[in-house]
């Protein structure tokens, strides 16, 4: 606050006001708000884990971990309210007394954005605390896990990353820094209360730690590198602003926790394994001392404006972080490539994470098919051409092109995904949990595979229903057009197409175990019955003579090429023919399936018959082969009679 200057502001007589404790007392509430959030999260992960469970069920020090995040989950929201009452205090530029005799407080909670999101954070919180009271599962911990850290992202994507020039990269990555730097965070200091408590099995959480806090490490500088560079317009903003300074010294801060993590996994770990129980705290409390002043400058960066950039006065830039693209041509697509860093790491983490099953198993001198590899590499490098060339530019801007997005996200990734069989690579790959009854990565995959809502969204009748039903729900209601007017709802849009499609080919062609396994007619037929609704969809599109978000595309202000509606009318098009590119590739590997299972089922039976010939009676095991060997014999015997 002294540092970024917001501790002392210009007052300007007779502008509004809304007073010393509000200047401190926002930013103090928030702090807290960030802290008690934190430590949820840090406890849950503690619980559900790092520490070992039994069966799926918490140990005692586990139950208690979660019962003392029901706790911090009511101080979070009680922070939160806080932070809401002084957030409209500052908003309005009116003392809180003020505030708080008016009826401007429903309205703030209800209609602006900052508003919305602190009352989404009290909410959720306070449900965290409730269902906390009564988790005993390891799966229970896992999901309050993930609603806390769903519950962290509303007040910071509303904050200075919305008002971004490329808002798109900036709340994208302000989501990722903030999860990745909660888990580390708060797992760290969950860890040294429970090696300040000299509790039991200290070792086995400290390694799963270093493992998370690895990848915890590499999110968080990639997403502060990303978030630093969308707010600022030049390396020199870095030294001459008081934000810039400010990033530096959290960079400065990032690196010491780098080289302390470095320092736990060279040094700590080894002398824990053999029988220190205090070795952790030695590094770890002073790396807790230094993440909380980190988390102080965070705090100091979201009161601090960052340096002005002069963008242009214009819609489309405002909506799209960037300029109208010039007119489509295949030039144009190959060459005017746009960064979206959600699915730049998506597909990293996706090649990375098969490639080092892959070769793990070769380390241990098993195969792995490579037609598998190669089609799951061949669905990367689609995922990649699809939403970080120019098809991604021009996604936004004509329905035709978003259309070739959907498509290509939905029916044609998700085959080459399936194929690969990143779940049995998984299985092949991952060593068991040390523990008998212990749930590592590989047990956590298992369990998620035979759980009752895998069960349900995996029958071939939801799956081809979420496949079918979604696309004609988001487009023909105000859906589509909400989410092609924010980032995030992009994201989410073409994630669910990924997801879907996923699911849908996955019952029909997928390699991977599941739980619900139709024969191979079946599964032709279901392709057959599935296919045609495309193809209906596309003719609606056709037909349609209103534009759908159409008051979102008039907002773009595009000078050339087709009219929204025959741009729509295209995009209908392409969705009624594109159909038949995936169906003749889902074709061939089904018959390619059906012929290996049949080749396998010819193979078994034969193994059976050379089995039960080499027993002393001889016969096949088959009992109408048998008896047909035997007719053959007796007439065998009578020709030779005569």
């Amino acid at each position: 606050m002294v540092v970024g200057g917001a501790a002392t502001p210009r007052i300007i007589p007779g502008l509004p006001d809304e007073g010393t404790l509000t200047r401190w007392m926002l930013p103090l509430s928030k702090l807290a708000m960030d802290v008690s959030g934190v430590v949820t999260v840090g406890l849950l992960a503690v619980a559900a884990a790092f520490l070992p469970s039994d069966k799926g069920l918490l140990g005692r020090q586990a139950q208690s971990y979660v019962k003392g995040a029901s706790w911090s989950a009511l101080a979070w929201a009680v922070a939160a309210a806080v932070a809401l009452v002084f957030s409209l205090s500052e908003t309005l530029g009116a003392p809180v007394g003020e505030i708080l005799a008016g009826n401007e407080l429903t309205s703030y909670a209800s209609q602006v954005p900052q508003g919305i999101a602190l009352t989404l954070v009290v909410l959720f919180a306070v449900a965290i605390a409730l269902f906390a009271r009564g988790a005993i599962t390891a799966g229970a911990a896992a999901g309050l896990l993930v609603f806390a850290l769903v519950t962290l992202l509303p007040p910071a994507l509303t904050g200075h990353s919305s008002s971004a020039p490329n808002h798109g990269l900036a709340t994208t990555s302000v989501g990722m820094h903030l999860l990745f730097l909660a888990l580390w965070v708060g797992g760290l200091a969950a860890l040294c209360f429970h090696a300040l408590r000299g509790q039991a099995q200290i070792d086995v959480a400290a390694t799963r730690f270093s493992r998370m806090a690895l990848w915890c490490f590499a999110g968080v500088g990639v997403s502060g590198v990303a978030a630093g560079a969308s707010r600022l317009a030049t390396i020199g903003d870095l030294f001459t602003s008081t934000y810039g300074l400010l990033l530096l010294v959290k960079v400065a801060a990032f690196a010491a926790l780098g080289f302390l993590g470095w320092r736990h996994r060279g040094g700590t770990l080894p002398r824990l394994s053999a029988g220190e129980p205090h070795a952790f705290l030695r590094l770890a409390l002073g790396e807790i001392v230094l993440m909380g002043a980190t988390m102080g400058v965070g705090v100091a960066l979201s009161r601090t404006a960052p340096p002005p950039v002069r963008t242009p006065i214009d819609r489309a830039f405002e909506l799209l972080g960037y300029l109208i693209p010039p007119p489509l041509s295949l030039a144009n697509l190959l060459t005017l490539w746009w960064f979206d860093l959600f699915f730049a790491v998506l597909a990293a983490a996706l090649a990375g994470l098969y490639g080092a099953g892959v070769m793990r198993l070769a380390r241990r001198g098993d195969k792995w098919p490579v037609g598998r590899t190669v089609s799951w590499y061949l669905g990367v490098v689609i995922l990649v051409l699809s939403t970080q060339s120019g098809i991604a530019r021009y996604a936004p801007v004509l329905f035709s092109v978003h259309m070739t997005e959907h498509m290509i996200l939905s029916m044609l990734v998700p085959i080459f995904f399936v194929l690969g069989a990143p779940v049995t690579l998984a299985l092949r790959a991952l060593k068991p949990a040390v523990r008998r009854g212990d749930r590592g990565p590989r047990e956590w995959i298992t369990v998620i595979l035979h759980s009752r809502v895998m069960k349900f969204v995996s029958h071939p009748a939801i799956a081809t229903a979420i496949f079918v039903v979604s696309t004609f729900a988001l487009y023909f209601t105000p859906l589509f057009a909400a989410a092609m007017e924010e980032h995030l709802g992009h994201i989410a849009m073409t994630t669910h197409f990924l997801l879907s499609g996923s699911l849908f080919f996955w019952v029909i062609i997928g390699v991977d175990p599941a739980p619900h396994k139709l024969p191979h007619a079946g599964r032709l037929l279901l392709l057959m019955v599935t296919m045609p609704f495309h193809a209906f969809f596309g003719i609606a599109l056709m037909s349609m003579g209103t534009v759908l978000a159409g008051a979102y595309y008039d907002q773009l202000g595009r000078t050339w090429g087709a009219s929204s509606l025959a741009d729509q009318q295209t995009g209908g098009g392409i969705a009624w023919g594109f159909g038949e590119i995936p169906t003749l590739i889902v074709l061939l590997a089904l018959g390619f399936q059906w012929w290996r299972a049949d080749e396998r089922v010819a193979r078994r039976a034969d193994r059976r018959a050379d089995a039960a010939a080499a027993k002393p009676g001889g016969g096949t095991g088959d009992a109408e082969l048998d008896a047909y060997n035997d007719y053959l014999s007796k007439l065998n015997r009578r020709d030779r009679s005569r």
